[in-house]
């Protein structure tokens, strides 16, 4: 989950379905396929805390997050939820509900405080012992490689996704949780939304490492907007690329297991009828999902990219595209929300900020050309809730990507963090229990009706949790965390109603 993702204008789809409505009958955990996995999801950095135990190394977010006006309410994640000493409390609390799997990251400074070089055995441990407690519960464990918590000291030696090297590091440190881990771990996330922490970290600079440029430069303190993005993305695709050739060739025949990419994807629609809001909807949607989807299926970017982003995009050579074609076993999708799309006929983003946001010249935003909202808001201010939107992305993920295997790795809404609200009234969650109703009958469509090959579905989040820019002031958690009071952990209404859902047939 990102705050401030309401700042890319360029995230959206052109695919038009038409669908018939939505399955309206009550929906439980016997409505979807046998074996559809139910889950809840979080990450390293926001739910760990205890970043100085255990020989545990800085990451760039631990810099970026004590830097002055980064955070919205000042806080940072220092503790966080401290799921690192009360995961197994936690672990109950989804067996409790009757969840399936738990889709959390590991802290790469964790394992090499360095990065690279000497590994941490304290953090090999840790991990240890929680993907062991899940299991011991019947919870499968789903295990996210990179969650945007790169070792801050290789941003120190090299500036990290910015140089190739990264790609090396990256692939010792994959291996190593292979190694260590992959006797038990089936289902692998090698990256977590790579669109959103390329375009916060390297464009507009309001996720670490606060890269940016042009007018922005007031923001950040080094960076440039215009090639970076695409240099960062690069590599994160021949790293994924490269891991992958790694697992199937030494790992998986004994293992057994499966790795994906968790992309974050906001469904578009065109804000009119008019063929430039649709064809600026489908070039949207290259610049978010296919910009990462495309290589990692075809071997190639998407045609309008190259043409509009010209020589700032970098070249796959024969041997990377051959070894990036075919590279996911499952594609994860990160969906919470649905924008509408138009042209940017004026360019006057892209005069203005002449970088990745403007490239695909599209302007994407939640209101329709009369001004009003695509739907009721969430608390954030990119998160409108459009359940539609989810069977449209499922729609158009089979009919342009070969309906590969899919996994719903996040799907949620957040409430506000108001201090003055009485911990009794803040579980009265039904706004959250009608969003999952909704976009899980959404979702059930698109399975049934369209025959689109979705394999699970993880809530973001179990528990409220640091929400990186935001900070605490958005909470996101099927559980109510009192930030006051040790922590302590509250089931929200939703808790029960996800309780009935999985334990009906």
């Amino acid at each position: 989950m990102a705050f401030g993702r309401f700042i890319c204008l360029f995230t959206v789809a052109a695919f038009l379905v038409s669908l018939r409505p939505c399955l309206s009958e009550n929906i439980t955990r016997g409505s979807f396929p046998k074996g559809f996995v139910f889950g809840t999801a979080s990450s390293a950095f926001q739910y760990e805390g205890a970043v100085k135990e255990d020989e545990r190394g800085l990451s760039v977010w631990d810099n970026f997050s004590h830097t002055a006006g980064k955070i919205l309410d000042f806080s940072n994640a220092d503790v966080a939820v401290d799921h690192y000493h009360l995961y197994p409390d936690d672990v109950q609390l989804m067996k409790n509900m009757g969840m399936d799997a738990y889709r959390f990251s590991i802290s790469w400074s964790r394992i090499f405080p360095d990065g690279t070089g000497k590994i941490n055995q304290a953090g090999v441990d840790h991990y240890n012992r929680l993907i062991n407690a899940l299991i011991a519960e019947g919870i499968e464990p789903y295990v996210t490689l990179y969650h945007w918590d790169l070792p801050q000291a290789l941003q120190d030696k090299y500036n990290g996704w910015l140089d190739p090297q990264i790609i090396k590091d990256f692939a010792l440190y994959a291996e190593t949780c292979f190694q260590q881990f992959g006797d038990r771990v089936k289902h692998w996330i090698t990256f977590n939304e790579p669109h959103t922490f390329t375009v916060q970290g390297y464009d507009v600079g309001l996720h670490a490492p606060g890269h940016c440029s042009i007018l922005l430069r007031l923001f950040c303190r080094a960076g440039n907007s215009a090639t970076e993005p695409y240099i960062v993305a690069h590599h994160v695709l021949l790293s994924h690329a490269t891991v992958a050739d790694i697992y199937r060739k030494k790992y998986k025949a004994k293992q057994m297991g499966s790795l994906g990419v968790a992309f974050d994807v906001i469904w578009f629609e065109p804000k009119t009828n008019s063929t430039e809001d649709i064809e600026a909807t489908q070039r949207a949607q290259d610049f978010q999902l296919g910009w990462f989807i495309d290589p990692l299926m075809f071997g190639d970017y998407p045609k309008s990219m190259k043409y509009r982003v010209g020589s700032r995009l970098p070249n796959f050579t024969r041997d990377e595209s051959t070894l990036l074609k075919g590279s996911l076993d499952f594609v994860g999708i990160n969906h919470y929300t649905t924008f509408y799309a138009e042209s940017n006929a004026t360019n006057l983003i892209g005069f203005l900020l002449n970088d990745s946001l403007a490239d695909s010249g599209a302007i994407t935003l939640p209101f329709s050309k009369d001004g009003q909202p695509i739907g009721d808001r969430a608390n954030s201010i990119w998160l409108y809730i459009v359940p539609r939107g989810m069977r449209s992305l499922m729609n158009y993920i089979k009919q342009k990507y070969g309906n590969p295997p899919v996994i719903i790795t996040e799907n949620g809404m957040d409430d506000g963090n108001n201090p003055l609200t009485p911990i009794k009234d803040a579980l009265k969650d039904d706004k959250r229990i009608k969003y999952h109703d909704d976009y899980l009958q959404s979702l059930l469509a698109s399975i049934k009706e369209d025959g689109c090959n979705v394999k699970g579905y993880f809530v973001w989040s179990l528990l409220d949790n640091w929400e990186w820019g935001a900070g605490f002031t958005s909470r996101f958690g099927l559980f109510f965390v009192d930030y006051k009071d040790k922590l302590k952990r509250y089931p929200k209404n939703s808790v029960q109603w996800f309780k009935n859902f999985l334990n009906s047939p």
